[in-house]
């Protein structure tokens, strides 16, 4: 049987997506660099440091959700409350503190609501506000909690690296060897051959990492690799079906070309959570 030849608008289309693959990478390359110093920096700090530079980035990721979401009109300053209550008191409590901190947030949310500007649906917009006040506050306040354990400073390391590397291998995978849609109606240019390349290439890096560190076994270096295997990309697709549920490509501008800062952290807002709690297992 004769292969059907793709149409000239399609072969167009591969050539210039393998014309611009090189300086696509490229450019992620000089995105990720100061951002991944900056991260150590701040990491190695610790305390507050950590804690503040974490508030910052959910605050511009809780922005670029509210704005993604502004036709329901959510409640922003109980997002960015509830944050800071979350944060804190994953650096001065426990999880015990933090159940009370998201908690609180529903009467507070309520209030802001009933006493503030007259609002349309306004049981959708605080089922918004707080979607990103569990999905993005107590993602970051799990990071704090990771940071705050035993070795915590380098597994923050691990699991970023582990992410990044993981989304890195599964773009290259994808684009090399991609053939069958992996959720066309969520993310069409993602492929099953990409996210397992991505999955293998995420373990292989916390192995690779666990490596330098004599502390970290083999063993539990695979159980976190693989932890975050399959987290990361789960978080990628997640944030992928709200941006094609609400018809946006990016969610912000916050690193140019590569989209908004919540387009850069949403796999790692899944795997900060699923390592933590390997991590608490563990020790």
């Amino acid at each position: 049987m004769q292969r059907r030849r793709p149409p000239p608008s399609e072969k167009r289309s591969r050539r210039l997506a393998r014309r611009n693959g090189g300086s696509d990478l490229g450019a992620r390359i000089v995105v990720a660099i100061p951002a991944a110093i900056a991260v150590i920096v701040v990491n190695a700090l610790g305390g507050a440091v950590w804690a503040l530079a974490l508030f910052g980035i959910g605050c511009l990721c809780l922005h670029e959700l509210y704005e993604m979401l502004r036709p329901v009109r959510p409640v922003r300053l109980a997002g960015f409350l509830a944050l800071a209550g979350l944060l804190a008191a994953a650096l001065y409590g426990t999880q015990f503190h933090i159940l009370l901190a998201a908690v609180a947030a529903v009467p507070v949310l309520f209030a802001l609501t009933a006493w503030g500007p007259s609002r349309e649906h306004a049981s959708l917009a605080m089922a918004t506000t707080l979607m990103g006040i569990y999905w993005i506050g107590f993602a970051l306040a799990h990071a704090v909690l990771l940071r705050e354990l035993p070795h915590g400073n380098a597994i923050v390391i691990d699991v970023l690296v582990g992410t990044f590397v993981g989304d890195t291998g599964a773009y290259l995978g994808g684009r090399a060897f991609g053939r069958r849609p992996l959720a066309p109606r969520i993310s069409p240019n993602k492929t099953v051959e990409g996210l397992v390349i991505g999955m293998l290439t995420a373990i292989a890096a916390v192995v690779v990492a666990g490596l330098y560190q004599d502390w970290l076994s083999t063993t539990d270096a695979l159980l976190l690799g693989l932890g975050v295997a399959i987290a990361a990309p789960i978080g990628d697709l997640f944030e992928s079906f709200i941006k094609r549920d609400v018809g946006t490509k990016d969610t912000g501008r916050a690193f140019g070309a590569h989209g908004g800062a919540l387009d850069r952290v949403d796999a790692a807002l899944f795997a900060a959570v699923v390592g933590y709690y390997i991590w608490y297992a563990l020790v």
